[in-house]
C-alpha cells in the first residue's frame, strides 16, 4: 500500500507523530498544525526536523498540502466531555473540526486516502460525529469505529477514548455499522503483561519531594484517593487538572506491593485514620513523565525547560495514547 504523507492536525504534543513511528508503517509527517503554543513549543523540542506550524485550523488553506494522502487527528474534546457543558456543535471549539469537515467534503485535498480521528467517548452520540461521517461517506471514505482503552493492550492504564479509521479504495476487511471494542489482529498472546512497576522512577535521577501529597490532602482527602501500587496493573485515566484536584483526575503512586498497602491501611483505619501514619505512606502523584511512560510515550520524549509542570500535565491529559493509536495505523494501512 501507499507510503502515508500526513498532515498531523490538532498536532499536541505529537503522540500520532509517535504513533506513526511506533507502528513502523512508512510514512512521514508533511507538517503538524496546532494552535496551542506550549504544545507546538514541546512538539518542536522532541521532532526538531519536523514542520510543526502554529495556527488555527479554522479557514485553512488546504492548497499547499496536495502531496497530503492521510490525516491524522485530535480535534478539540471539551463540546462532548461528560464534565463540560456538552454544547455540541454550538460550542466555538468546535469550529476547527467544523472546517477540517468541509475540506474532506469538498474534495480540497485532492490525494488524501487515509484519516484516522481521535476524541473523547461521548462524541458517538454527538451532533458533530454524524457531521464527520457523513463528509467521510460524501467524499468515498469506508470508515470502522472504536472505542479502546490502552488497559485492553496490556498497559496499566484506562483511557477509553473513540477513534475513527477511514480508507478509500479499499474497504476494511472486518464488520461495519457498529463500534468495535477490541483492535482486529491485535494479539494478546505476544504481549508481556505489564505491572505499574516497570513505569514509574526506579532511580534517584529525579528529586520526587514535590511530588508527594499534603499533610492537608491526607487530613481531607484520604478516603477518596484511587492508590495503586508496584503490583498494579492499571491506573485512572490522568486528566489535563491532575495534581491540581484530586477526585477523578487520577491514580496516586505508592511504593508497595498491594497487600502491604492493604496492612498499612487496616492499621491506619485502627488508629483513627492517625494523619503521621499516612504521611508514612508516602503517597505521591506520577510525575509528568511516569504519566508519558504509561500513555507509552517513548523514553526519548523529553519536555523543554520552559514547560512548567502544571503545563506538562494538562498537555498530556489532552493528548493520546501512542501504542493504541500505532495499533490503529497499522489496521489503517492494512488490506
Amino acid at each position: 500500500m501507499d507510503e502515508l504523507s500526513i498532515l498531523e492536525l490538532f498536532s499536541g504534543i505529537g503522540g500520532m507523530h509517535y504513533a506513526l513511528k511506533e507502528s513502523q508503517v512508512p510514512g512521514q509527517v508533511l507538517a503538524a498544525i496546532d494552535i496551542n503554543t506550549n504544545a507546538n513549543e514541546v512538539y518542536r523540542h522532541n521532532f526538531k526536523d519536523s514542520k510543526c506550524i502554529n495556527g488555527n485550523i479554522v479557514g485553512l488553506d488546504s492548497s499547499p498540502y496536495q502531496k497530503v494522502n492521510t490525516i491524522l487527528c485530535s480535534p478539540s474534546c471539551q463540546p462532548f466531555t461528560r464534565n463540560g457543558k456538552q454544547k455540541d456543535v454550538e460550542d466555538k471549539r468546535n469550529d476547527a473540526f467544523m472546517s477540517l469537515c468541509t475540506l474532506i467534503k469538498s474534495g480540497s485535498f485532492k490525494n488524501l486516502k487515509y484519516l484516522l480521528m481521535e476524541n473523547v467517548v461521548g462524541f458517538e452520540t454527538s451532533q458533530m460525529h454524524d457531521i464527520f461521517i457523513d463528509a467521510l461517506k460524501s467524499s468515498g471514505f469506508y470508515h470502522r469505529e472504536f472505542i479502546i482503552s490502552p488497559h485492553q493492550l496490556d498497559i496499566p492504564n484506562t483511557r477509553h477514548r473513540y477513534y475513527c479509521v477511514a480508507r478509500k479504495e479499499h474497504d476494511f476487511s472486518f464488520d461495519s455499522g457498529c463500534i468495535h471494542k477490541t483492535i482486529p489482529n491485535y494479539d494478546h498472546l505476544l504481549q508481556k503483561p505489564q505491572l505499574l512497576l516497570d513505569y514509574v522512577n526506579s532511580d534517584d535521577s529525579e528529586d520526587l519531594t514535590p511530588y508527594f501529597l499534603s499533610k492537608e490532602l491526607l487530613e481531607k482527602r484520604f478516603n477518596i484517593l484511587d492508590i495503586q501500587t508496584n503490583d498494579s496493573r492499571n491506573t485512572m485515566c490522568f486528566t489535563k487538572s491532575y495534581s491540581n484536584y484530586i477526585e477523578g483526575t487520577g491514580s496516586v503512586y505508592c511504593n508497595m506491593t498491594r497487600q502491604e498497602l492493604d496492612d498499612k491501611i487496616a492499621e491506619i483505619e485502627r488508629n483513627d485514620m492517625n494523619l503521621e501514619m499516612k504521611e508514612k505512606l508516602k503517597l505521591r502523584f506520577f510525575t509528568p513523565m511516569e504519566v508519558a511512560r504509561l500513555m507509552r510515550f517513548p523514553k526519548d520524549f523529553t519536555f523543554p525547560a520552559t514547560i512548567s509542570r502544571k503545563s506538562q500535565y494538562k498537555l498530556l491529559g489532552n493528548s493520546i495514547n501512542v501504542t493504541v493509536v500505532s495499533e490503529l495505523i497499522k489496521v489503517l494501512h492494512r488490506r
